[in-house]
């Protein structure tokens, strides 16, 4: 089986350019890699229902039951299951762009106390043990505040799930950052966690250097 690696962090923090980044010094490095992104809008049932979904087909964020919403992501996965194992069996290190920790913080940034903690775990439940899928080796939080990731949102090209310049989850910098809380609350509780700084003093650092950190924290955990 294959080393399965998964790049998280709020909309707009780069997980996208640097999954395929990795992916792709992990070829050139000589061992066999793949990058899968989730959603898969186009691929599976309930990708496009959440393309629906983001785009306010259903009601606003409010409106809809993050219980229910998180089913739709779990089930994106869990129509991709195969080809999720499939992929580990075929490679050195399998690359994710968002994986179960992101259906994890968009719901749970909806609800505060008691009720956040019973959320998360309804979700590892749902995705690990009744969908069956795999636990993730390391996950890579790209830790950007809410404020810059809309200035990179604003500059992103057009998505194939929405014609909306910020879907339901990137047009909300509250939420966003709610999420991002959320985010650095599980990378402080789980140990196979690593929390990249994407902005230092003041300033978004830049794509390589944020790619070499990636790079040498794989080096480090023997990955390579």
């Amino acid at each position: 089986m294959g080393i399965l690696i998964a790049l998280e962090g709020i909309d707009g923090s780069g997980k996208g350019t640097q999954a395929t980044r990795l992916c792709n010094r992990i070829t050139q490095a000589k061992k066999r890699s793949v990058l899968l992104s989730f959603p898969r809008y186009e691929a599976t049932h309930f990708g496009r229902a959440i393309g629906d979904f983001l785009n306010g087909r259903f009601g606003t964020l409010d409106q809809v039951s993050p219980y229910l919403a998180s089913i739709l992501y779990a089930g994106d996965r869990f129509e991709s299951r195969d080809l999720l194992h499939n992929s580990l069996n075929d490679n050195d290190i399998v690359v994710l762009d968002r994986y179960i920790a992101s259906n994890t913080a968009h719901q749970a940034a909806k609800l505060s106390g008691s009720g956040r903690g019973e959320l998360i775990e309804w979700i590892r439940t749902l995705e690990h043990q009744v969908f069956q899928l795999p636990h993730p080796d390391l996950v890579l939080l790209l830790d950007l505040p809410a404020h810059d990731a809309q200035k990179l949102i604003a500059k992103k090209q057009a998505r194939n799930y929405t014609d909306l310049d910020a879907d339901l989850h990137e047009a909300d910098v509250d939420y966003l950052e709610r999420v991002r809380n959320v985010y650095l609350e599980l990378a402080a509780a789980v140990d196979c966690w690593e929390t990249i700084e994407c902005g230092l003093g003041g300033r978004v650092r830049s794509v390589d250097e944020i790619n070499d950190e990636i790079w040498n924290v794989l080096h480090a955990k023997g990955y390579l």
